[in-house]
């Protein structure tokens, strides 16, 4: 197939994209407010919190193979992966809802139980719903420029959807201790009902390609085996991983650099808008960027731009104020629209060497560890956030910190995640699919597919 027959409409690229706003503003909020939300205003001491959400991530370390295979497994009228997201939609709605209410509950140990049961439900039919999304990034097109073109469209939605998370929910509900338990709720319902109206834009306006589902279904060890052996997969997989920890660490942390350290809370819409419209702005960039170069080398010039602006602004004093702390956010937010698209747009080559290969496609496997490994990334990285604050001797709603609290939260914003994104990048300079090898890989595709088409 040419290049041309894998071209995708402008209206195909924006009806997968626009999935990921629900996906990313549901997802934005739990990283952002979740560790808050136990800690300032349900109460829970922060070691009990970083168990609730640890517990909550590695269960999703059996659930998203499961999901994946099952997915690359179903054969029906709607395709592979639609069913999940038609079918997931509700469930995962209402599971939603129940992380942000407050049970009847006063003992410490009664609440860590219940907010641990409702994590591990929310992140299971999380998985059912947007794990199958992301694995239909490789089956709309196969084309290398298209699949760095849609993701960027996807990440235009993913971004929007987390400028919304940043800004709005905030901006309801104030200020984030137990008297806005009330607002918090109210925020959560509607923030379930908003994330799951574009998945239905997905389903009715992507369409799977036959081809993949007349293909023979593959057994579990064969998938687990295909990813195992995958170099490029592994390679853009360690990416993602240590890329999307960074982010997590700074994510959850954000809000404490800014309420406790640099006594600025009553900004944070200003300074989370600049940065999301600055990543927002930087999409164009980064898929000039990779169009000119290639994927590899876009992703480590990213991730180096990224790691260099989130340290210098993590070790920000107070009195630089809040114009210093408006540049390094805009910074920030251009490094982070490169890791947010380029990771992303380096998995679904990965399933062309993969059929090169085996002669199989196992997208829903691949894109299903991948989901797994960045959950592995957060079950380690959010309850480090906690665990951090517990050790410097941090108090909840307290005017002040102690110095070992505010230095502990000034590493989690630049330095360890600084050090993550360096690891990237040497997974980056491994990584073993450029330009030319992608197209070498395609070539021999399309003549196989000719030859079994002729025969």
């Amino acid at each position: 197939m040419n290049n041309e027959q894998e071209t995708l409409s402008r209206r195909a690229k924006l009806m997968y994209g626009i999935g990921d706003a629900g996906i990313n503003l549901a997802d934005t909020m739990v990283g952002l407010l979740f560790a808050i939300f136990l800690t300032d205003v349900v109460g829970l001491r922060p070691g009990l919190a970083a168990l609730v959400i640890f517990i909550g991530r590695t269960f999703d370390y059996v659930n998203d193979p499961l999901i994946g295979y099952l997915s690359d497994r179903t054969r029906t009228r709607w395709g592979r992966r639609r069913p999940f997201i038609l079918f997931g939609m509700l469930p995962f709605a209402l599971a939603y809802i129940l992380l942000w209410w407050i049970p009847p509950i006063a003992s410490q140990t009664g609440l860590a139980i219940y907010y641990g049961f409702a994590f591990v439900l929310y992140d299971t039919l999380a998985t059912v719903l947007y794990m199958p999304y992301f694995a239909l990034t490789p089956e709309l097109t196969s084309n290398y420029d298209e699949r760095t073109s849609l993701t960027t469209y996807r990440m235009v939605f993913s971004t929007i959807g987390a400028m919304i998370a940043f800004v709005v929910p905030l901006a309801i509900i104030g200020t984030m201790d137990a008297e806005s338990a009330g607002r918090i709720m109210k925020v959560g319902a509607g923030v379930a009902f908003l994330s799951i109206l574009p998945m239905v834009a997905v389903f009715l306006g992507t369409r799977e390609k036959a081809e993949h589902l007349e293909q023979k279904q593959p057994s579990l060890k064969e998938s687990m085996l295909a990813a195992v052996k995958n170099k490029p997969f592994l390679y853009a997989a360690g990416i993602f991983l240590l890329g999307l920890t960074a982010l997590d660490i700074t994510q959850a942390t954000l809000l404490y650099f800014l309420k406790y350290h640099l006594h600025l809370e009553e900004n944070y819409d200003l300074v989370f808008g600049l940065l999301f419209v600055a990543a927002l702005l930087s999409f164009p960039l980064w898929n000039w960027v990779a169009s000119r170069w290639d994927k590899k080398r876009a992703v480590i010039f990213g991730m180096i731009f990224l790691a260099v602006s989130i340290t210098v602004m993590g070790f920000m004093r107070p009195e630089w104020g809040l114009p210093i702390l408006l540049i390094f956010s805009t910074l920030v937010g251009i490094g982070l629209g490169a890791v947010q698209v380029l990771t992303w747009s380096m998995i679904p080559d990965a399933v062309e060497w993969d059929e090169l290969q085996t002669g199989q496609r196992h997208e829903g496997m691949f894109y299903s560890l991948v989901q797994t490994l960045r959950k592995v990334g957060s079950s380690l990285s959010l309850p480090f956030v906690l665990m951090m604050l517990e050790w410097t001797g941090y108090v909840a709603n307290a005017p002040t910190q102690p110095p070992n609290t505010i230095l502990g939260i000034q590493s989690l914003i630049g330095p360890i995640p600084a050090t993550f994104l360096l690891l990237g990048i040497f997974f980056a300079t491994r990584y073993p699919l450029d330009r030319k090898r992608f197209a070498e890989l395609r070539a021999e595709l399309a003549r196989r597919h000719a030859e079994k088409a002729e025969a």
